[in-house]
Order: structure tokens, then C-alpha cells, then sequence
């Protein structure tokens, strides 16, 4: 009984990793679609497919690179479109079902509940529904908030109308960890290196893109149990990492860009602290831009670079390698180092099959990453430094550009669009697929021989 059970599972959890790829790919192309009519540009023109797919994918990966800039290029439709790809590739196209059967009253079943608890990473199957309905109303709750807060900034500049759209784009954009901005009409392609000084612009976004980027879970487990004692291991390790990579990002840029004359040099003392911290947050796969990401120094770049690369919190609407897998292997690094064949934390052991998963995401994170930046130098005349950045902004879903995309040639293009696919697919579908399926050679083993490792 309990083999049929194990069984079934593995064609679940194989089934499972194929609906979330094949419903991430049906949104994309979709949106492709949409974003090729004539009606979602500006000048009346299609903006062509490639473009489109590219738009799309960046949308719905929520990662925020762009082949044209969003005011310019897109009508008020156009950006709707990708307001819609961006709330759907960030919560989940999961949420966004379940808040169909939710309006509806209709029954959700296993399956679905299934995919549902993979989607936001729920330990217990039977909670998934009720997880489902706080994380919707919380979400909508934060990125209202947000709004609201922006466009009584934005209110101060411009007409009401566009205030609350501007105020509603970027509160989306942000709780999303997408990194999308329409401040195109001031400066194309500036980001938000407009507001660097506006700490009410940059705080509020900065507040939206950490909740994002905590995770559903994390939330959940705060809010009921308020002190830090009572949180489960998980939730402390998130916290923990969190603040830590916030702080230490923070004080890296400070110290590196402190005189860089095209960053941090012409800024007050309280204007660097708040640009240092704004670019340490948006590193969390945001993707919005307070500073000039070509003039960093190279030292500022690989700063960049790692923090991408680590990303948010798994459950989240974050990408990248995830924050607990980062521990898991830092612990496991030490404890290796130390002659410990065992990882503990808490007074908790972690079971060596989360190891050995954080492991294989890692090696395949900075493997497709090198790979991307090697193509993009090859392809295009970017320095390696520059080609890694856009690799490992793609594959983490970050959005920050150091070189400019639209320089790359065809080939890089379409391996962005690939990348940014792994990023959010591939990554939150791989716990699903292959690391849960028992792999043919565990049924027996072969004797052991002895090799020289260093």
C-alpha cells in the first residue's frame, strides 16, 4: 500500500512540474500575442514578435528586462497587459485559479490542491485552500497600501488619474518583485534614478519588494505566533538571511560606490544610505534601478552579482537561488570544513536530501549562468563582467541591466528569454520533478572505490 501511495505521487509530483511549466508557457505566449496587436503600442504599430515574446516573458517571469522602455513603447493597454502577466507571474497562476473556484464556490480538487501547495510552498496539502485565500487578501492588501502611499506621492507632480496609475503600476510591480517602471515619460530608460533622492517613493517600494520577496508561509507564521521564539525553523532562517543580506548589501556599496563620481560620489551622506539600501533591496529580484547599473565600479558589479544570484525567499514572488538554500549550503560548507558529516541548526538536524538539493540548484544556477554570459560575449559586445550580470539577472529573475539588452544579438536574446523561463519555472518546478523522484540507480549500488578529491 504504501509503495502504490509512493508511486502515485511521483506521477503526481511529474504531472504537477508539467502543468506549472506548460501553464507558465500557455501565459507567455498569450501575452505575446496581446503585446504584438497594434492597439498595446503607442505609435499604433506592432512592436513585433520578438519583442512582444520578450516583453511577455519578462513580464510573467517577473524579472523586468526590456528590449524597449515600458512608457515609451507600450499604450495604456500594452501596460495593462503586462500589470495583468506581472500580478499573475508573481502570486502564481495558481493564486490566480483558486481565486476563480474561490468566487465561483466550486470544489478544488487533490490535483489542484496539489499544484496549489507546490505554488506557495505549503508543507500540509490539507491547509493549502485556507493558505490560498490569506495569501490573496494579504497580498491585495499590501500592494493597496502601497498604491495608496505612491499615489499621494506621485499626486503631488501630476494629474490624479495618472498619479493612481503610476501609484498602482509600481506598487504591483514592487510587491511583485518584477522591476517594470513607467517613468518612461520623464527619462526613458532611467528607471527610478529620478526618485534616488525621494525617500517616500524609494521606502515604500523598498517595503514592497522585502514583503514580496519573504514568502506566503513566512507571513503566515509572524503574524500567528509574534514572537521570534515561537517561529518554526524555517521562518527564523529567512528572517535571519534576510536582514543579514539586506544589511551587508547595504554597507558592500557603501564602501565600494562611496566615490564613484556616477553613483554613490555626488550624493549627501543620507542620500547614499538611502541609494545603497534601495540598490541592496532591489538586488532581491526587483530589478528597479536608483543608480546607473553600467557606471558601477567592478567591484560593485560582483556585489551585484552574488546578491542576484542568492535572490528571495522560497514561496515568494522572489526568484533567484533562494535565501535558506544559500544557508543550507554555507552550514553545509562549514560543517564539511569542520569534519561534521551531519547539518544542524536550532537544535535541528537538516536532512541530508534538502543538502543535496540545494547543491544541485546551486551547481545549475552558476552553470547555466556562466554559460549564458559566455554566448552573450561571444555574441555581442559585451565585457564578461557586464555578460555575466545580464546572465545571472535573467536566471534570477532580478531584471537589472549593466550593458543594455538591446545591444545583444538575436542568439543572446533568445537565451534571455530561456533564462528567464528557468528562472521562475524551472527553479519552482525542479523540487516537484526530478529532486522528488527516486532516481533507478538508488535500487542498488555498486561497490565502492577510492578517489583523490583535492
Amino acid at each position: 500500500m504504501i509503495g502504490f501511495r509512493t508511486k502515485k505521487w511521483k506521477r503526481q509530483a511529474v504531472s504537477i512540474s508539467r502543468v506549472m511549466a506548460l501553464t507558465f508557457l500557455g501565459l507567455i505566449l498569450l501575452g505575446a500575442l496581446l503585446l504584438d496587436l497594434p492597439a498595446a503600442s503607442r505609435n499604433g504599430r506592432s512592436a513585433g514578435l520578438l519583442v512582444s515574446l520578450f516583453t511577455a516573458t519578462s513580464a510573467t517571469c517577473v524579472t523586468g528586462l526590456t528590449l524597449a522602455d515600458t512608457w515609451t513603447q507600450w499604450s495604456l493597454f500594452g501596460q495593462a497587459v503586462i500589470l495583468i502577466l506581472i500580478e499573475i507571474g508573481g502570486l502564481g497562476f495558481m493564486s490566480a485559479a483558486s481565486l476563480a473556484y474561490f468566487s465561483l464556490r466550486r470544489r478544488i480538487s487533490i490535483q489542484q490542491q496539489l499544484v496549489m501547495a507546490e505554488a506557495i510552498g505549503a508543507q500540509n496539502m490539507g491547509e493549502v485552500v485556507e493558505h490560498q485565500k490569506k495569501l490573496l487578501i494579504r497580498a491585495f492588501c499590501i500592494e493597496g497600501a502601497g498604491a495608496l502611499l505612491l499615489t499621494l506621492r506621485f499626486s503631488a507632480e501630476y494629474p490624479f488619474a495618472k498619479a493612481l496609475w503610476l501609484g498602482v503600476f509600481h506598487a504591483v510591480s514592487a510587491f511583485c518583485n518584477a522591476g517594470f517602471d513607467i517613468l518612461g515619460f520623464r527619462a526613458p530608460g532611467t528607471s527610478l534614478m529620478i526618485y534616488q533622492r525621494d525617500p517616500i517613493v524609494c521606502l515604500t517600494l523598498c517595503g514592497l519588494i522585502i514583503l514580496g520577496s519573504l514568502g506566503f508561509l513566512v507571513w503566515d507564521e509572524i503574524l500567528r505566533k509574534r514572537k521570534p521564539s515561537g517561529w518554526n525553523v524555517y521562518t527564523r532562517l529567512v528572517v535571519i538571511a534576510t536582514a543579514a543580506l539586506l544589511l551587508t548589501g547595504t554597507l558592500l556599496f557603501l564602501l565600494l560606490e562611496w566615490n564613484n563620481p556616477a553613483t554613490l560620489g555626488p550624493l549627501s551622506l543620507p542620500e547614499k544610505l538611502l541609494a545603497a539600501f534601495f540598490q541592496s533591496t532591489t538586488l532581491r529580484t526587483a530589478g528597479f534601478a536608483a543608480l546607473d547599473q553600467g557606471m558601477l565600479t567592478q567591484a560593485g558589479k560582483a556585489s551585484s552579482i552574488f546578491l542576484m544570484l542568492i535572490g528571495g525567499s522560497s514561496g515568494s514572488t522572489a526568484g533567484g537561488l533562494k535565501t535558506v538554500t544559500f544557508v543550507v549550503l554555507l552550514m553545509f560548507l562549514w560543517n564539511r570544513m569542520r569534519g561534521s558529516h551531519t547539518v544542524s541548526v536550532f537544535h535541528r538536524t537538516i536532512s541530508e536530501n534538502y543538502v543535496l538539493n540545494a547543491i544541485t540548484l546551486f551547481i545549475l544556477m552558476i552553470s547555466m549562468a556562466f554559460f549564458g554570459a559566455i554566448v552573450i560575449c561571444a555574441t555581442s559586445p559585451f565585457a564578461f563582467t557586464d555578460a555575466l550580470f545580464e546572465s545571472v539577472s535573467a536566471i534570477g529573475t532580478v531584471g537589472l541591466s549593466s550593458g543594455g539588452t538591446v545591444r545583444m544579438s538575436l542568439a543572446a536574446k533568445l537565451l534571455i528569454i530561456l533564462l528567464m523561463y528557468f528562472g521562475r519555472v524551472g527553479v519552482l518546478t525542479l523540487s516537484v520533478g526530478f529532486l522528488k523522484k527516486k532516481p533507478a540507480g538508488e535500487k542498488y549500488r555498486y561497490a565502492n572505490t577510492d578517489l583523490l578529491i583535492g
